[in-house]
C-alpha cells in the first residue's frame, strides 16, 4: 500500500485527565510500543497513522494528543474545533478520571459547534482489572457511553488489548458518518479533508434509501 495516497484525512483528538494513558494508547497503536514511563504531554503532541477502511479507501489519521493538566487547557482547547473525532479516555483504576469524562465531553461539544464530533469512550488499563484495582465497573461505563451516544471499549496499552479496535472503531464511525451525511464537510474546517469530493457524492447517492432525505450541498476542502 502506498501510504502517500489517501482519499480522506481525519483529525482525531485524545481527551481525558492527565496520566490516564492517552499517549501510551497512541504509542501502542502507531508504533506498537509500550514504555512503562512516558514523559507527560506538554501542550499537544502530534501523530500520523494510515488505515484502509474498506478496499481501496485509505484514511490518513492525524492524532492530536492533548495534555490533561488544567494549566495547558487554553492550548488544547484551540485544537477542538478542527477535530472530527475524539477518544475520551479514563483510567479504570481512577474514579475521578471517569467522573471527569462528562466535563471533557461537554467542553468539546460546546467549542466545536456547528461541527459534529464523534466519540468513543475508552476505559484504559484493563490489565489492572486482574489485580483487583478496578474502580469503575463495566456496567456504569457502558451506561455513561449510552447516555452520551457513543460506544465503549476497555483497552490496555500495556498488553495491547483492544487498542487497535478502539482507534479503528472511531475511524470507521467517522467514515460511516461521512457517507450518511451526519458529518458535514465545509470549507475552512480541517476536521475532514477529502481528495475526491465528487466520488463521495456518488457514494452517498448510491447509499440513499428510497424516501430518505439526501443532502447534495456538501462542500469538501480538497
Amino acid at each position: 500500500m502506498d501510504l502517500t495516497l489517501w482519499q480522506y484525512q481525519f483529525r482525531i483528538i485524545m481527551l481525558g485527565d492527565s496520566t490516564v494513558g492517552k499517549s501510551s494508547l497512541l504509542k501502542r497503536y502507531t508504533e506498537d510500543l509500550f514504555l512503562e514511563t512516558l514523559n507527560q504531554t506538554v501542550g499537544v503532541d502530534f501523530y500520523v497513522h494510515f488505515l484502509e477502511v474498506e478496499p481501496g479507501i485509505r484514511v490518513k489519521l492525524q492524532f492530536w494528543d492533548t495534555a490533561g493538566q488544567e494549566r495547558f487547557r487554553s492550548v488544547t482547547r484551540s485544537y477542538y474545533r478542527n477535530s472530527v473525532g475524539g477518544l475520551l479516555v479514563f483510567d479504570m483504576t481512577s474514579r475521578d478520571s471517569f467522573d471527569h469524562i462528562i466535563d471533557w465531553h461537554a467542553e468539546v461539544r460546546e467549542r466545536v459547534q456547528p461541527h459534529t464530533v464523534l466519540f468513543v469512550l475508552v476505559g484504559q488499563k484493563s490489565d489492572r482489572d486482574a489485580h483487583g484495582e478496578r474502580a469503575v465497573s463495566r456496567e456504569e461505563a457502558e451506561k455513561l457511553a449510552g447516555q452520551l451516544g457513543m460506544p465503549y471499549v476497555e483497552a490496555s496499552a500495556k498488553t495491547g488489548e483492544n487498542v487497535r479496535e478502539s482507534f479503528e472503531l472511531l475511524t470507521r464511525r467517522i467514515y460511516q458518518g461521512l457517507l450518511s451525511g451526519e458529518v458535514e464537510l465545509q470549507e475552512g474546517w480541517d476536521g475532514v479533508k477529502c481528495t475526491a469530493p465528487q466520488s463521495l457524492q456518488l457514494k452517498r447517492a448510491s447509499m440513499s434509501q428510497p424516501g430518505s432525505p439526501h443532502k447534495d450541498n456538501k462542500k469538501c476542502c480538497g
